[in-house]
């Protein structure tokens, strides 16, 4: 009998074993989910990347386990009990618990930090750094016919199975199809930014299309550029403005229309970056690479008199770091520039490593914002090609590449702001260099690189000034000596000097005995040692010379571009102590946060590098942030809600499979191509559904996070204005070109110092889409704030959404807003409807109205007639837009009601 007893004795105590293992294993911390929010809440104000008293910090694995001021580590792995860093969590002394002088954690908080000590401290890497992986799409709730009642046909591709899943784990069910109008009202939104023309919306009723048809309609549609462009120039913050003080005008539309031309043609995504980060690098780049790195020269530019060019010079490049890693990885980087992270394993160095991909780009904030591209057009474009063969063939193709740069661009060249030492002399405006008689100053550093001319931009309203440029100083070897006379604005001419192959220090001595006391003699822009052209004893090379120089002098269209420093001008890097940009602190070079990818030694250390590091697959956040955005765009929120953010300290993503599936199908399966991304998304049944809610959507998940319901939020301020001028008839399909000035109030530019003003465009600019309204960031467009668009100042993620009375006063009186009202009212009238109000109801919603709608308006409209009846002067002033003949009461009560149906909640909103 004692066999028996003995067995079952064994066999209990491994029973015991095996769930006492089973429990362990269940208990095990996770790092990233568990670990990190405490420390994050409670630990690391003091313990990080600002401040780590008493030398300790838990920002990083090895700075958490090194020893502390006291000599001895404050974490032991594998033994809590000896740890300092648990022990001070339960003291009962208050000058050594912690947190300091703040609430003890939870009980529940100091049992997760124990058992993660004695487990042996494992740190772990927050779950947005991992490279993303592409799970399967959950089988399981299809195959129980979860929810085939509420939705039958709910499941239409992958992205459904991941939110079916979700919202079984939440006990919610999907929303049944949303009625094929608002579908169509929706997809044409959400795709072009504007509502459908009569033939598709008849196409689409009579179902003569599909759903994919459809789809694919609306993505070729050439308003699908412009209106995922005005998304992607939030990010660019582009503007036609350089901010600051005078915020005066630059000519940057060409990036602009460079964006819609490349979403248009679904230029893939990472060579979409490549391009904007990099251009300027590739080899041989062409007129649109080199116009797309005016993605970083939207950078604010400081004209004002009296600052240092140096200090705004740094201002942009550090903005350029914040807005890459804002853009493309989703990371507040700026956190860096003065300190540490305080959250995220990024160090003050990696900042300053990560500028130093910046640091050595031509643009110095200098009021002409050189380099500007030249976009040559005629018969210069054909001497432009000739001027680049002749250097071909009678030089090399690397001259052949230098002449055409400086045609293009006229780099490299050094500007005036780099002369120092004046004596009689001055930076005029601190922008200028300006020499009185006698006057002279020095120019640095300066490499020639042998040429036998220097360049020189500027314009005088005087006579003989004779310029002489010595070599080292006041008593050194004549290099030139030439006479500076009148001209008729500005010009560049050259001069004869001698060739130098090193660098030197150049002296600049100017004397006009004709001048005044302290008169300025000329003012000099930049000057420049450009090669001569080849061939100089070939026929013709008096005429091509003639063209170079007629070539540079030609006023074009330009936009500022970013182009790299030649060798012999490159800037060092330093840490900025404290992120002070005067206290320079160790040198450092371009190189890429280690927590994230790999950098390939292939790939040169440059903004070229930095783009090719940012676009590899093993980056872990650009895909993702790429497709949240996405998301967010068309669903009103994110996967991960804090769009500008995926650290640490975001929000968790409610389908982490889901945003790892889409960034990897992404990149893998669709080569980083936006558009079948995102016909993915709206072909998804999580997209068709109903956007109606209910008592207990509103209960369970009022913010629509689990995707239970369609999306249904209000429109953008470019969208809005767009839908009421094509409702209106109005809307001009004209793309590209010139930023316009719609109508807005009397009074709303008064910057100082600047003297421009809003002058109202003519014709069909006056009806052009939003997109190429002129954006000055100062005072941007007023009926755009009011509806939360930005003034692109900075970086725009995401836009904050407000309701407020300033909206609606904005479409109830609004001139565009009055006018769009008259010229619908005009269609109600031509329309030869007996119901004209049913008929524009429907053609603004696509949806029949509804009994108890149309009473209200039928009410308006009769008691409108018979106040503008006994009101003429009113409906006079009501009728602002119409002409003489075309003014009766009738048509003013029409626009009345036009009017309200353009205020209309549904109008204003997609759902």
């Amino acid at each position: 009998m004692k066999k028996p007893v003995l067995f079952i004795g064994v066999a209990s105590l491994l029973l015991a074993g095996t769930v006492f293992f089973a429990l362990t294993r269940e208990k095990e911390i996770d790092y990233s989910t568990q670990v990190k929010p405490i420390l994050n809440q409670h630990c690391i104000s003091c313990h990080g990347g600002v401040k780590k008293n008493g030398g300790f910090s838990l920002l990083f694995e090895d700075e958490a386990l090194a020893p502390t001021e006291s000599g001895h580590p404050a974490i032991i792995p594998g033994d809590a009990s000896a740890s300092e860093f648990i022990n001070r969590l339960t003291a009962n002394d208050p000058e050594l618990r912690m947190p300091y002088q703040k609430a003890p954690l939870s009980d529940e908080e100091i049992d997760i930090l124990t058992a993660w000590v004695d487990q042996g401290a494992t740190w772990g890497k927050h779950w947005a750094y991992e490279t993303p992986t592409k799970p399967s799409p959950p089988e399981t709730t299809v195959k129980a016919g979860f929810f085939a009642e509420s939705a039958p046909g709910f499941i239409q591709n992958a992205i459904d199975r991941f939110v079916a899943e979700k919202l079984r784990q939440e006990e919610l069910q999907p929303s049944p199809e949303a009625d094929k109008m608002v579908l169509l009202r929706r997809l044409s939104l959400d795709l072009t930014g504007i509502p459908p023309g009569d033939t598709l919306v008849q196409q689409w009723k009579t179902n003569a299309l599909t759903y994919e048809e459809l789809v694919d309609t609306l993505l070729n549609s050439p308003q699908f550029g412009e209106k995922w462009a005005s998304w992607w120039l939030d990010l660019a913050r582009y503007a036609d403005t350089k901010g600051y003080e005078r915020d005066v005008s630059r000519e940057i539309w060409p990036y602009r229309d460079w964006v819609i031309k490349a979403l248009n043609a679904d230029m893939p995504f990472d060579q979409f970056t490549v391009e904007q980060l990099a251009g300027d690098l590739l080899p041989d780049p062409d007129l649109d690479q080199l116009t797309a790195t005016a993605f970083h020269r939207n950078t604010m530019n400081n004209d004002e008199g009296g600052t240092q060019d140096e200090e705004f010079r740094v201002a942009a490049v550090i903005d350029r770091v914040n807005t890459t890693f804002d853009v493309w990885q989703s990371t507040t980087m700026a956190c860096v520039q003065c300190h540490s992270h305080p959250y995220d394993p990024f160090t003050h160095e990696n900042y300053f490593q990560l500028m130093a991909f910046f640091n050595n780009s031509r643009d110095e904030d200098t009021h002409g914002e050189e380099p500007k591209l030249k976009f040559y057009s005629g018969d210069d474009s054909v001497r432009v090609e000739e001027i680049k063969d002749w250097a071909a063939r009678y030089g090399n193709e690397k001259l052949e590449k230098e002449i055409d740069a400086i045609l293009r661009y006229q780099e490299p060249k050094y500007h005036a702001h780099l002369a120092e030492d004046f004596e009689n002399g001055e930076l005029i405006d601190t922008k200028w260099l300006g020499l009185w008689d006698q006057g002279s100053c020095y120019f640095r550093g300066i490499y020639t690189g042998g040429s036998p001319y220097i360049y020189l931009n500027y314009w005088t309203g005087n006579e003989g000034s004779l310029l002489t440029i010595r070599r080292d100083g006041p008593e050194g070897e004549v290099l030139a000596r030439f006479t500076l006379d009148k001209t008729e604005g500005r010009v560049i001419r050259r001069f004869p000097i001698k060739e130098v192959q090193e660098k030197v220090d150049l002296y600049l001595h100017m004397e006009n005995k004709g001048l005044s006391l302290q008169q300025t003699s000329s003012a000099i822009n930049w000057l420049a040692f450009f090669p001569e052209l080849p061939g100089k004893n070939q026929p013709g090379h008096a005429e091509k010379d003639r063209n170079f120089m007629a070539l540079l002098n030609t006023n074009t269209s330009t936009v500022p571009i970013m182009i790299e420093n030649p060798d012999y001008m490159k800037r060092t890097s330093h840490v900025f102590e404290r992120g002070n940009w005067m206290l320079k602190g160790e040198e450092v070079a371009p190189n890429v946060p280690a927590i994230l990818n790999r950098w390939d030694p292939a790939w040169p250390e440059n903004r070229l590098g930095l783009a090719y590091w940012l676009t590899s697959k093993e980056n872990p956040l650009t895909a993702r942030t790429l497709a949240n955005r996405i998301w967010a765009q068309l669903f009103g929120r994110g996967l991960v809600s804090s769009l500008e953010d995926m650290g640490t300290q975001s929000d968790p993503p409610s389908h982490r499979q889901l945003l790892d599936w889409m960034a990897v199908r992404l990149m893998d399966d669709y080569d980083w191509r936006l558009k079948p991304f995102i016909k993915d998304l709206v072909s998804s049944g999580t997209y068709r559904q109903s956007s109606v809610s209910s008592a207990l959507l509103h209960g369970k998940d009022p913010a629509n996070q689990w995707y239970a319901r369609g999306p249904r939020f209000r429109l953008s301020a470019e969208q809005i204005r767009d839908q009421v001028l094509a409702a209106s008839g109005l809307l001009s399909k004209k793309m590209y070109g010139k930023p316009v000035m719609p109508p807005q109030p009397d009074n709303v530019w008064q910057t100082v110092y600047n003297g421009e003003s809003w002058k109202t465009s003519e014709g069909e600019d006056r009806y052009r889409r939003a997109i190429y309204t002129f954006l000055k960031r100062t005072s941007p467009y007023p009926s755009f704030i009011s509806f939360d668009a930005g003034s692109r100042e900075v970086c725009t993620i995401d836009r904050t959404l407000t309701n407020t009375p300033l909206q609606a006063l904005v479409t109830l009186n609004d001139p565009v807003y009055q006018e769009a009202a008259y010229h619908l009212a005009l269609r109600m009238r031509q329309s030869g409807e007996e119901d004209p109000i049913s008929w524009a109801y429907e053609k603004l919603l696509l949806q029949p109205i509804s009994a108890e709608k149309h009473r209200y308006l039928e009410e308006l409209r009769e008691f409108a007639v018979e106040d503008f009846a006994s009101d003429p002067q009113a409906m006079q002033d009501w009728l602002q837009f119409a002409g003489e003949s075309e003014k009766d009461p009738q048509l003013a009560a029409l626009a009345v009601v036009a009017n309200a149906l353009l205020n209309l909640d549904e109008f204003l909103t997609k759902s």
